[in-house]
């Protein structure tokens, strides 16, 4: 099991550049897709308009493996976007990769997402039924043909009317050859914004990604709201049906950047928080506390600093193991974590600590760290969790296992505590993983309480 195994995933990042400055257009595109390369890491892309056409380039990899020097030299003009993507198992082929070009009545169109669609099952029945093929499996080429179908006075009237007819979660980035297009869902589930250069306009998942293109932040994009950069600046197009606010709350707990802020949220001092309030709610007269690396970090120094318990690096992380994603054999499992951290034997020795994290998925990777550190002569280990406990599927665009594979659908928090052979264990509340955001925005948290925002397949079960 991959350490990465027992997080939910982001499924991608999305950018967006207008410039008067072609000669750097896609090189603030790879600034802004490395920075959002926590969103996905499987495959990479990038479309720019030439000023004649649209080209781009996009294959399997990191960003600095897909856009490399001699791509980013010879991609040059004043629009373009980029993706990174992190996919549903089954569905991690190249083919699959985004941006995704096509043509339509007045020339081609460009677009990037992240997101899910719950109803693109019944729309792609409709489109086969009625002779279109599809070269991917990806919502976004559904999109795109609703797009070029609907087409009758501007792409922005077809994005409109396409939008009254996909039901589910979406940021978009679309580019025509005069304009550049970002689109968030009526219930803004996914995360977009809007920056500034001098010479130019940005579009970005975060703000980090804005700030890595040299960029000022603006403001984040509104849920509805469709936002039109070209010559002429920017205009902004509101929606007129209203829905509540449902940003998905697992960007504050793991997926967003510490450095970022959603929505008016910053993101680290929601961790921060969300471990302060934590312990709170389960305190435990300890020697240390100590995280699991990276996204655990800030609820545990939240948790250090309100019971004043010193704070620790009792694990290390090898920033160089690449992550695995077969593991043939039973036996190289416990390896392959083993691979990616370390515990630091003379600070945990003898101790009672506390270890912090963002979340538990399946348990295997805590199971396997709480072992360890006990193995490294740790006296009793006490796990605390700054989010309650996964009970649910995501049909959102998170990655989520099958409900059959949730520990905490599955289990007892009594339970979870056996399995993982831990001392204690205490997931934080939902009402204090809210309370720690600060704000009164509406919050998608399904994946944790089963509501969820819109009719999903089979209720969610």
């Amino acid at each position: 099991m991959h350490l990465e195994g027992d997080k939910l995933h982001e499924e991608c990042g999305v950018v967006g550049v207008y410039t008067n400055n072609p000669d750097i257009t896609s090189q603030l595109i790879y600034y802004g897709l490395f920075a959002l390369q926590h969103r996905g890491q499987e495959s990479a892309g990038i479309a720019i308009h030439t000023g004649k056409r649209i080209e781009f380039h996009k294959d399997m990899g990191l960003v600095a493996d897909v856009l490399t020097q001699d791509v980013i030299d010879r991609l040059s003009g004043n629009i373009a976007i980029g993706h990174v993507r992190y996919s549903t198992d089954g569905e991690s082929e190249k083919q699959n990769a985004q941006p995704l070009v096509v043509r339509y009545k007045e020339g081609s169109i460009a677009l990037a997402h992240n997101g899910n669609l719950v109803n693109v099952d019944s729309l792609r029945d409709i489109l086969e039924n009625e002779g279109v093929i599809f070269q991917t499996s990806t919502d976004s080429e559904v999109v795109a043909n609703l797009v070029s179908r609907h087409y009758r006075v501007s792409i922005v009237k077809s994005i409109q009317t396409t939008m009254e007819v996909v039901k589910g979660a979406y940021a978009f980035v679309f580019m025509t050859e005069k304009e550049l297009i970002g689109v968030r869902d009526n219930y803004g589930l996914r995360p977009l914004c809007l920056g500034k250069r001098e010479d130019g306009y940005l579009l970005a998942s975060e703000s980090c990604g804005i700030t890595a293109m040299g960029g000022e932040f603006i403001r984040d994009i509104e849920p509805g709201e469709i936002v039109v950069i070209n010559e002429e600046g920017v205009n902004s197009i509101k929606t007129t049906k209203y829905a509540q606010q449902n940003l998905c709350i697992f960007e504050h707990v793991y997926f967003a950047r510490p450095d970022s802020n959603l929505d008016g949220v910053n993101v680290y001092e929601t961790r921060y928080n969300s471990g302060r309030l934590l312990a709170k709610e389960a305190p435990v007269k300890a020697d240390l506390v100590f995280s699991v690396p990276d996204s655990g970090t800030p609820a545990a120094l939240g948790y250090a600093a309100e019971l004043n318990i010193p704070y620790g690096l009792g694990i290390i992380k090898n920033r160089y193991a690449k992550r695995t994603f077969i593991e043939p054999k039973q036996s190289l499992r416990e390896r392959g974590v083993k691979t990616k951290l370390s515990i630091l034997k003379e600070i945990v020795k003898d101790k009672i600590v506390v270890m912090v994290d963002d979340s538990i998925v399946r348990g295997t990777t805590t199971k396997q760290i709480v072992k360890m550190v006990k193995e490294a002569g740790a006296k009793e280990v006490h796990v605390r969790i700054a989010s309650p406990p996964v009970t649910h599927s995501c049909f959102f665009g998170i990655n989520t296992p099958d409900r059959s594979k949730l520990i905490g659908a599955n289990k007892t928090i009594e339970e979870i505590k056996e399995h993982i052979e831990a001392d204690s264990i205490h997931f934080l509340s939902l009402e204090g993983l809210i309370k720690s955001t600060g704000s009164t925005a509406g919050y998608c948290k399904a994946c944790l309480n089963g509501n969820y925002p819109m009719e999903v397949p089979n209720n969610g079960i």
